[in-house]
């Protein structure tokens, strides 16, 4: 096409399946002054060698009613536009090799209980039936998902396509995007091989070169390209269209029909990465890779044995095209925070095909509201850290990747790869005392401490392991004495000017116009009412405040936080984390510790709970906050981070004699949930406002004080809940609980687990979820506290304590006590 107009509103850069998805979206929205760009022709670049895999079930809530959508819009796709789009609903078996495996698909049995998809277990016996041409004898079971299917990724792209352009979006190919138009600190457009484009909104659905056009807008799309190959067979007999889609995960391999023969395929423990985006040779389109049999052996070698008559059957076309992955498997979406008005979807990890039927109403939506219209933090742009726009780190962490997509999911599996980017000026005092060290936004940060002798590396599995009780003593120092943990990680921000309280005061749900050295807790809401934060606010001076939140959400708070500030107001908001480093003091004798350090006192009287302000510790000033996220007396200590060791050793060295012990995030993970604190990400969401949180006492709803989602919370507060986070226990010690977990109230499933922990001080696992009953209209204050809970651990059913209240301390107690009450 050599023609192209000079404006449009919106400009979607990118023909593959989800440019396709949005433009046809965006038109269905009302937004039809689209123009779609395309360097080649529609589904040239990586859509077209798909292998069209549609599971509907995923490992959340959100990313299982995105495929949910994806597959009801396919099956009415035709009849809207007239083409077809090869989906076709034939069931998805998935076997299991081992226990372990096992394990994993009885839970996902209870996660499509959860989401009230169809699933069901399987005997190797009826595994075969359902397949006949399949090997069972080293097959422990199965699952049966009923409404898995697969769609022909070009055919999809053009109905896409042809709905979108029935309702006005205009479709250029063969038109190359060269640069990004910005004006005022906005995208205002696109360069082309044909001439520029004015436009309101650019979204980038570029694919695998996603991440090149995000460095022409100064955009961090963090993904690289990985090889990806399967062979597809000459016919066989006993394969017919509705032959179900095979999965066996612990032999890397996926099958499916293909014209009588069979699409073998699969993602091999360690992948074979591609060229950085920056590299991808031009033109590439419909071009392949060249092949690789001896990489691809591993596969083949491993459907065989799945499937003997593959040894006998000749293979009519092997296929190795490159796709994109993201450093946390997870698909990007979303507007770029370096750059408003440039949105993002991409990086769909092979699950492009089916996700691209809700990602694209998702991303269209977003860019319409001007907000996203459902949780999709996971899948947020914001999520990544600066350093994730790193090339080699990319190359290295996508090998990783791609072989994690079918292996064993354990709980607290950590990245092996990428490693050590950022680091706390403590890290050598941690790993000397023992660190098992996690990662978290490119923080090493220690987990657990394994005790002298025992090895450094904490083991998966779905039992106890080993680093449990390891961890339970840890809680109980803190509980019984004093713990110190490096929470360095945190991210923090000052917010100051002279309108710094009225931002923050608009920005957050609680009342922050505190005095001088008070600390506040507080929500950020969006204008529906769900969380977008949660995170503590200390006033350090009348033109300047503290706030502090988790390591994970540094670019994404200060992004909401500038776009959601009131106009016109005053007030400058820096990022300032990499300037202190911070230390939990936390435990009855933590008051003692920091005494034995200091003239300050730290009683309840001169130091109340809240209260924040500088001390001399030794001979270092530091900032002290008396909070706390583990539910005892302490204080969080904020240090010049080139003096943190020397606090440090100092804690240790007076501790000595008070039971001091360094703890990790395992411990604080355990003990919050003793005492029913919510995290944002699993409890809070932006699909849980205060009242479902049980958190209205952080709602400044006794003031005349508008805050963002204000008028949503009052709607809220004055009906019953559709669903509540309620506290647990369960009643059987030896039972391991995760996350995520199916609960079920009088037999019935009524929601999940959304955290949990072993912890010392209950006795046994504990944790939070998220319920509620539509037959019981919502969740109810007396439906919580009656009928009979469980939980579902891998089809096991375990009895519940279920509450309002935290099980641990619920008056608080404990965090208030006195110096004189914990000797």
């Amino acid at each position: 096409m050599s023609e192209i107009p000079s404006r449009a509103e919106i400009v979607v850069i990118g023909g593959g399946v989800i440019g396709a998805s949005v433009a046809y979206h965006l038109a269905h929205l009302g937004r039809t002054d689209v123009l779609l760009v395309e360097q080649g022709s529609l589904s040239c670049g990586t859509t077209w060698h798909a292998a069209g895999l549609v599971g509907q079930l995923r490992a959340s809530e959100a990313g299982t009613r995105l495929v949910q959508y994806s597959t009801d819009l396919y099956s009415r796709l035709e009849a809207e536009t007239g083409l077809g789009t090869g989906y076709r609903v034939c069931g998805g078996l998935t076997v299991a090799r081992t226990p372990e495996r096992m394990v994993a698909l009885r839970r996902t049995v209870a996660n499509a209980a959860a989401y009230d998809l169809g699933c069901e277990l399987l005997t190797a016996e009826q595994a075969h039936e359902r397949y006949p041409l399949i090997r069972t004898d080293d097959l422990v079971g199965a699952i049966w998902l009923p409404d898995d299917g697969r769609a022909n990724p070009a055919d999809l792209t053009q109905a896409l396509a042809k709905g979108a352009r029935r309702l006005g979006v205009r479709i250029a190919e063969r038109v190359r995007v060269t640069g990004v138009l910005t004006r005022a600190g906005r995208a205002a457009g696109v360069r082309t091989d044909h001439g520029d484009v004015e436009a309101d909104i650019v979204v980038n659905c570029a694919g695998q070169w996603a991440r090149a056009v995000g460095v022409m807008a100064g955009v961090n799309v963090p993904l690289h390209s990985a090889e990806h190959f399967y062979v597809v067979t000459e016919p066989i007999e006993g394969v017919h269209r509705d032959l179900p889609v095979l999965r066996d995960p612990d032999g890397w391999t996926y099958v499916k029909e293909e014209v009588g023969g069979l699409l073998v395929g699969g993602f091999e423990p360690e992948a074979k990465p591609w060229v950085s985006p920056d590299r991808i040779p031009h033109p590439f389109e419909f071009q392949l890779l060249d092949e690789d049999w001896e990489h691809f052996e591993v596969l083949m070698e491993s459907a065989i044995h799945r499937l003997p008559v593959l040894a006998e059957t000749g293979i009519r076309k092997f296929y190795n095209g490159p796709e994109s992955f993201t450093p946390d498997n997870q698909f990007i979406v979303g507007e770029a925070p370096e750059l408003p008005g440039f949105f993002v979807g991409a990086g769909f990890n092979s699950v492009g095909i089916a996700s691209a039927g809700g990602a694209g109403r998702a991303l269209a939506e977003w860019v319409v509201e001007g907000r996203p219209t459902i949780d999709l933090a996971s899948a947020d742009i914001r999520r990544f850290s600066p350093l994730a726009d790193d090339d080699v780190w990319l190359r290295e962490r996508v090998v990783e990747v791609l072989g994690l997509h079918y292996a064993v999911p354990w709980p607290n599996r950590e990245p092996e790869t990428g490693r050590g980017q950022r680091r706390s000026p403590l890290e050598s005092r941690l790993v000397e005392q023992g660190a098992v060290l996690g990662t978290r936004n490119h923080w090493e940060r220690a987990n657990v401490f394994a005790p002298p002798g025992q090895p450094r590396r904490v083991d998966y599995g779905w039992d106890r392991p080993a680093w449990v009780d390891w961890c339970a003593e840890e809680q109980r120092a803190t509980r019984g004495a004093v713990a110190v943990f490096d929470q360095t990680s945190f991210s923090k921000y000052l917010v100051t000017g002279e309108g710094a309280e009225q931002a923050l005061q608009w920005l957050c749900t609680n009342d922050v116009a505190a005095p001088v050295g008070r600390t506040v807790y507080t929500g950020l809401l969006d204008e529906r009412g769900g969380y977008q934060a949660d995170v503590t606010v200390t006033r350090t001076a009348p033109d300047e405040f503290l706030v502090v939140s988790s390591a994970a959400t540094t670019v994404r708070d200060l992004d909401w936080m500038r776009r959601h500030a009131p106009r016109g107001c005053a007030a400058e908001i820096v990022d300032v984390t990499s300037r202190y480093a911070v230390l939990g003091v936390m435990g009855p004798r933590s008051a003692d510790v920091l005494g034995a350090l200091s003239d300050d006192a730290f009683d309840d009287t001169t130091f109340p709970f809240g209260t924040s302000r500088a001390v001399r510790l030794g001979d270092v000033v530091v900032r002290a906050t008396r909070i706390t996220y583990v539910g005892e007396l302490g204080w969080e200590l904020y240090v010049p981070t080139e003096l943190a060791t020397r606090v440090y050793d100092d804690l240790f060295r007076v501790g000595a004699d008070l039971g001091v012990v360094p703890a990790g995030y395992y411990a604080i993970e355990a003990l919050r949930l003793e005492k029913g604190y919510r995290a944002f990400g699993r409890e809070l969401t932006a699909d849980v406002d205060p009242v479902a949180a049980g958190l209205l006492f952080a709602c400044k709803l006794a003031t005349d004080v508008d805050f963002l989602g204000r008028a949503a919370v009052e709607k809220a507060r004055g009906v019953v809940p559709a669903r509540r986070v309620v506290s647990l226990v369960v009643q059987d010690p030896a039972v391991t609980v995760w996350g995520g977990e199916l609960v079920l109230r009088d037999g019935r499933p009524v929601g999940q687990v959304t955290s949990a922990a072993w912890g010392a001080t209950a006795g046994s696992a504990v944790g939070l979820a998220l319920v509620g009953d539509r037959g019981a209209g919502g969740a109810p204050r007396d439906w919580v506290r009656s009928g009979a809970w469980e939980v579902d651990v891998a089809g096991e059913r375990s009895a519940l304590a279920v509450g309002l209240r935290p099980p641990v301390d619920p008056d608080g107690l404990r965090l208030r006590r006195s110096r004189d009450d914990t000797r």
